[in-house]
């Protein structure tokens, strides 16, 4: 059984934001309202938050907007699902944003109906299945690889991972120019004490900015609160609960 008190192995390297991080407030993630079609107006995106003039270091550091990523129009796409399903007035459903923004945002989103009614266009993973704990994982590095940190944070949950402060979790990653993670096969999700936990077996690659290529093997845990009286909607989504990674060989 999963338990939640997990030692975490500590990287001392570049990726060492890989193990965990805290969390902030940020615009993009303020409170938002609960979905009822009948009292939430047209969702409508919000503008990318204008940024001054900055050098090439700054703007080699500045996140990846997911028109980058994947193409106009593929974003667009994103976009157009993201603003669909958002309950929030003003949602991050902008192609300026980082991918890894928009998908979190639908996942919160889907994560918000329980499964009565008809199905809603774009919601295609179950929110409280395995694939859904996996995605978690996946927008975590896909957000650490667009350079949007305060994405990657939030998906440790509302309150970040105790003992590392946003900023730490950002200089973890000063020296690394890409990541991509690798999910393996996906076991069961095992309950206790009144959380799910789903076990994700991983394997991560992470390329310097001199070059050198590092990359590790292990597992995260993801955790998300049972459906009980007085869990948040926050509680009840998927967040990255530990994490144990070692060095392997480089490819």
């Amino acid at each position: 059984m999963v338990r939640r008190n997990i030692a975490l192995f500590v990287l001392w390297l570049p990726l060492a934001g890989c193990g965990g991080s805290d969390r902030a407030d940020t615009p993009v993630n303020e409170a938002r309202p609960s979905r009822q079609a009948t009292a939430t107006p047209p969702a409508t995106p919000s503008a990318p938050v204008p940024r001054p003039s900055a050098t090439a270091t700054e703007a080699a550091m500045a996140p990846r907007s997911c028109a980058a990523e994947i193409g106009a129009a593929a974003a667009e796409k994103r976009v157009k699902i993201c603003i669909n399903v958002s309950p929030a007035t003003h949602p991050p459903c902008n192609a300026a944003n980082s991918c890894a923004m928009i998908e979190d945002e639908i996942a919160r989103s889907c994560a918000l109906f329980d499964g009565d009614g008809e199905p809603v266009p774009g919601c295609v993973v179950d929110p409280k299945g395995p694939q859904a704990a996996a995605d978690v994982v996946r927008r975590y590095y896909a957000a650490i690889d667009a350079r949007d940190f305060a994405t990657a944070w939030t998906q440790w949950g509302d309150e970040g991972k105790p003992g590392q402060t946003l900023q730490a979790f950002e200089q973890g990653f000063a020296h690394t120019r890409s990541t991509g993670v690798t999910i393996g096969r996906l076991g069961p999700s095992e309950g206790a004490a009144g959380s799910l936990y789903q076990t994700v077996p991983v394997t991560v690659e992470a390329r310097l900015d001199d070059g050198t290529a590092q990359r590790f093997t292990g597992t995260y845990t993801v955790r998300r609160i049972n459906d009980v009286d007085g869990a948040s909607a926050s509680q009840r989504r998927w967040h990255l609960d530990a994490a144990q990674l070692r060095p392997a060989a480089a490819r």
